[in-house]
């Protein structure tokens, strides 16, 4: 039986090779987020994946992916096994449906119970932050491409413990990937853990509505139109906008959730009066301003965002300002609710990639309902003139 806990924790020492401490920025040194990678393998499938291939994925592109994405703040570090473990069944046994809402929670269950009781013999795996079991199959062997077990698959109550056979409380989460995961797959299962539970919802859950990715048809295809909440402008919502390139950046609500905004940098506007805010890129960490929110009840809020291509954003669909509206009343992204929404300025072009309003025809957005009015004044180099205020001034 699985028991599950959820209680992120940073630092912890751990034994094995390590990455880097340091970021490069001169300032101090990241906040290292250690995870132990366990390698795992079945006895039908053959695979040439190794060892430092996963190395290289979580702690050299995934570290250097949440360096950027947290301004330096945090970091990834810890330990891949210094071997593959060989579970007792066939990939057979484990596999589960490619679409959330059908996965039988029992396989999940069993694969993680397994993997970790390999693991174990060798590492004390309650000493990580997160763990991840890396396994050596595909996605159509296993029949997902990664997903998180805990906060996620399995639930997210805190009331609930996740132990290992000999007793070992997990004390971060766990997620599960095939080798072939994408880098923003990585992140997306990844960030499930780190953003934690809260009041028994997780703060980063996923952006793309599970009802609509149960639907029947070709993977890809149904997935695309499950994106419905933020398109390609966030890995929570599609890990990647093209699977030949790296993941965009994540947005001003994923990084608020898991803390990795500088609250000076966030500046809050009450939607009666007329405020004129020069709004930096997101990417950019010497942003004066990051993101504007302008709360209209007690947890209604937009926010509006500068998206340019810097850094992994260069991978967007587009650049421009968008406007995000975020209710933390929802949990999770069902029934056509989602805890965050693009305002989207151009309905014609599909999967919300004409969604980054812009100076000209498209600069301007209206909510009579709440009365606020966003304009855009006009563009600084890569920094926006942004006007909030009440719509009938």
């Amino acid at each position: 039986m699985l028991f599950i806990i959820f209680s992120l924790v940073m630092g912890c020492a751990a034994t094995g090779e390590r990455a880097p401490h340091k970021v490069g920025t001169g300032e101090k040194d990241c906040h290292e987020i250690r995870g132990l990678i366990v390698l795992t393998e079945f006895p039908d499938v053959r695979h040439s994946i190794d060892r430092r291939y996963a190395v290289k994925r979580f702690f050299q592109e995934l570290n250097s992916y949440v360096q950027e994405m947290s301004y330096g703040k945090y970091c990834i570090g810890g330990d891949v096994t210094s071997r593959w473990y060989k579970l007792p069944n066939p990939v057979a046994f484990y596999k589960i449906s490619p679409r959330n809402l059908e996965v039988d929670k029992s396989r999940v269950s069993r694969l993680i119970q397994e993997a970790l009781a390999e693991a174990e013999r060798d590492y004390s795996v309650s000493d990580y932050s997160f763990i991840a079991i890396f396994m050596g199959a595909q996605r159509t062997e296993y029949g997902m491409i990664g997903l998180c077990g805990y906060p996620g698959m399995l639930g997210w109550s805190t009331a609930d413990v996740l132990k290992t056979k000999k007793g070992q409380v997990i004390r971060g989460g766990v997620a599960i990937f095939s080798y072939q995961a994408h880098l923003g797959t990585l992140f997306h299962d990844v960030a499930h853990i780190l953003g934690g539970v809260k009041d028994g919802k997780r703060m980063v859950p996923c952006l793309y509505d599970h009802d609509l990715q149960a639907r029947p048809g070709p993977l890809r295809q149904v997935f695309e139109g499950a994106i419905i909440n933020m398109g390609f402008w966030d890995p929570m919502s599609c890990h990647y906008y093209k699977w030949e390139e790296p993941p965009t950046g994540i947005s001003s609500w994923t990084k608020m959730r898991l803390n990795w905004i500088d609250s000076k940098k966030i500046r809050v506007v009450k939607p009666a009066e007329k405020t004129q805010i020069v709004l930096g890129p997101l990417e950019e960490r010497t942003s004066e301003t990051l993101v504007i929110k302008v709360p209209f009840s007690q947890s209604a809020y937009y926010l509006i965002e500068n998206r340019q291509p810097i850094g992994f954003d260069r991978y967007l669909p587009g650049n421009g300002v968008l406007i995000m509206y975020a209710d933390d009343r929802v949990a999770e992204c069902r029934q056509g609710k989602s805890p965050v929404k693009l305002m989207n300025v151009n309905p014609a072009a599909p999967n919300l990639k004409g969604a980054a309003f812009d100076v000209g025809p498209k600069n301007t957005f209206v909510d009579e309902k709440n009365g606020i009015k966003i304009q855009i004044l006009g563009k600084v180099g890569k920094s926006y003139k942004i006007l909030i205020g009440p719509h009938r001034e």
